[in-house]
């Protein structure tokens, strides 16, 4: 949006579009960072290229109650809101007696954690109790494996399915 109320308010002619160098896409972020640091840079927003999306930055408490109220019930219609006791009753009543079609629930998938730092390896029956016992999300470990990553999560763990 920086450049746009640039162009908006200085004119598209007041601004032109300059290659400075050709490059391999491996060099692309290492080479935006020597331009930002020799030229400077009005518009860019980013200082430093190399560093991660927020980095060092952080949101004011006002942002975060903005984007916390614009996110409230989006996915989710009972967000913030309880079934009442008699609907929980319903629901548990029509449940009861039916039986889980087969083939519904995968089965439990078991992992061994290796803990880098700590040399140690642990096994689990569960990506579920895996996430508990490492006090992290268990898509976590679920996208650990989607991604066939090899590198260690956080430096310290990595995943490996029995």
């Amino acid at each position: 949006m920086v450049i746009c109320r640039g162009l908006l308010k200085h004119g598209y002619s007041n601004f032109s579009l300059t290659i400075l160098e050709y490059c391999n896409k491996e060099k692309c972020i290492e080479r935006e960072k020597y331009y930002i640091d020799l030229l400077g840079s009005e518009y860019n927003t980013v200082k430093d290229p190399t560093l991660p999306p927020m980095s060092g930055r952080i949101h004011s408490e006002e942002t975060k109650q903005i984007l916390s109220d614009a996110n409230k019930g989006k996915n989710n219609p009972m967000h913030g809101k309880n079934h009442s006791d008699e609907t929980k009753q319903k629901m548990s009543d029509i449940k009861k007696g039916q039986k889980i079609p087969s083939g519904s629930c995968k089965p439990s998938q078991q992992i061994e954690v290796t803990d880098s730092e700590l040399n140690i390896i642990t096994n689990y029956n569960s990506i579920n109790e895996a996430a508990r016992a490492l006090n992290i999300n268990q898509t976590v470990i679920v996208k650990y494996f989607t991604r066939n990553q090899q590198k260690p999560y956080k430096g310290q763990y990595t995943f490996k399915k029995f």
